[in-house]
Parts: structure tokens; sequence; C-alpha cells
């Protein structure tokens, strides 16, 4: 989806049917200018003259620059070990498998100006809680309570 869109020629119609719409699309948020140059910036003291010819005149121009933020995430957990000890609480440990993609469309008067993605494409975690009281464990809290 992301190759097929083609800075200079790609228009918000043709956003619209590569399925970025920000209004029918989940995972797809507007950016305003500021908000771009923020998350371009990322905080730092970037010159903004280093940045795309056309994406400083964009950013400059205020009103006209608008941008979509894509951001899709794909993660599989799945539970290993001890069934007794993940069902009572006591010990639960979770392989957790996927990716992550991030991408930023410019646009400005309705034409794709700049696009630039970022991700990872091979997340792998391990998330292991332990509770050594089991079922009890959350029990001292609400028992005070009362």
């Amino acid at each position: 989806m992301f190759d097929g869109i083609i800075v200079y020629s790609t228009s918000t119609t043709q956003l619209q049917d590569l399925g970025i719409d920000p209004e029918k699309t989940p995972n797809v948020a507007i950016l305003s200018h500021a908000d771009l140059l923020r998350k371009i910036t990322a905080g730092s003291s970037l010159d903004i003259r280093l940045l795309d010819t056309e994406l400083q005149s964009c950013l400059m121009e205020n009103k006209a620059c608008i941008a979509y933020e894509i951001g899709q995430t794909h993660l599989d957990r799945k539970r290993f070990g001890n069934f007794w000890l993940d069902f009572l609480n006591f010990q639960r440990r979770v392989d957790i498998s996927g990716w992550q993609f991030n991408a930023i469309v410019v646009l400005r008067d309705a034409r794709v100006i700049y696009k630039l993605w970022s991700g990872k494409p091979n997340i792998q975690q391990l998330q292991e809680e332990r509770t050594p009281l089991g079922p009890l464990q959350g029990l001292g809290g609400s028992l005070l309570q009362r």
C-alpha cells in the first residue's frame, strides 16, 4: 500500500482508494503543520533548512499543508509455562511477537509531496509476571477499605 503512494502524483482521492482515509480508516490521524514539525524534528534542534525543499515550503505555508500519520501494529501473544501457576495467577509467561509500521504522508493542495516511513519488522518480547500470593495478592487493599 505504501509503495503505491507516488510523491507529486498521488492525490487524496487515490489515497482513499489505497485505504488511507482518516475518516474511515482506523489508525490514520490528521496532523497539522505544527504537529508535523514536532514529529519531524522530534524535539531536537534540527535546522529546518536541512529538510526536503518541498517539505520546508509546506511547513512554512501553515494552512496549505497537512499530513496523515499511519500507525499499524500486529502483535501475537502466546502464553506458555505451567497451566496451574498461570490459572491461579502465581506466574504468567507470555511470548509476544509481531511487527509495527509507522508512516507520515504530507499533502499540499490535495497532492502528496512527501512520504516517510519507519517501523519494527520483527518484535520479539517475553513478558513475565510473578505474584507470590497468587489469587490472594490483590485482596489486601480491598479488605482494608471495608
